[in-house]
């Protein structure tokens, strides 16, 4: 894929086509910004916050040891690693980019806007099932809830949640290969990052991060 071969060529040829389709160029433009770090840092900020005050607040409603500040700076901590982790296989691989984007740099592969955008509103949405799970087994008014009922509640929200998330990535995916900033195997190199920063965020805090059987 990085040098030669029918698959670099078949994925060249559906960027070619992708950039030529009849996505108005003006939202597109859009769902590619959405993968900018000054447009997905604060939306994670903002809800690490919430998740941070809403985990604190099921911590006190339940005695024993609590690290409710864990999961908002494991996911801040994830979203850091994405330069660090793309930039390296930028280099190694030298990908050349599309041809609106020649003469601007080398290293197209994978896609830092896609990483930006999958990790970070990815980790977004784990933080905000996970808080608002946690808040559901613990509510305000103090008295135990019913944990199997809250897992059954939780459900629909996860849900929810998993297909804006997939829907925002497939919009940033698209944005991207459509303005001419990245070919689609580039896009799909980001997703698979996050395929795997996303599930060893849940397993530090699944393992780190609330009590044993907190969640079972």
């Amino acid at each position: 894929m990085a040098a030669h071969g029918a698959v670099r060529a078949l994925d060249e040829r559906l960027g070619r086509g992708l950039e030529a389709s009849a996505v108005p160029g003006p939202l597109a433009q859009f769902l590619a910004d959405l993968g900018n770090t000054a447009v997905a840092l604060p939306v994670l900020l903002v809800v690490a916050g919430w998740a941070l005050w809403r985990l604190r607040r099921a911590a006190g409603a339940d005695p024993g040891p609590a690290r409710p500040w864990l999961p908002p700076l494991a996911a801040l901590g994830g979203l850091a690693a994405v330069p660090a982790l793309v930039v390296p296989f930028k280099v190694w691989l030298d990908r050349p980019g599309p041809p609106p984007m020649a003469g601007s740099h080398e290293g197209f592969y994978p896609s830092g806007h896609g990483a930006t955008a999958a990790v970070a509103y990815g980790l977004a949405a784990l933080l905000l099932a996970r808080a608002h799970r946690r808040g559901a087994a613990h509510p305000e008014d103090g008295r135990p809830a019913d944990r199997g009922r809250a897992r059954i509640a939780a459900v629909p929200a996860a849900v929810l949640l998993a297909a804006g998330t997939g829907l925002l990535n497939a919009g940033v995916g698209l944005g991207l290969v459509r303005q001419g900033y990245h070919w689609p195997l580039d896009v799909l190199g980001s997703w698979c990052l996050a395929g795997v920063l996303l599930p060893l965020w849940c397993a530090v805090c699944d393992r780190w991060g609330g009590r044993p059987g907190a969640d079972r």
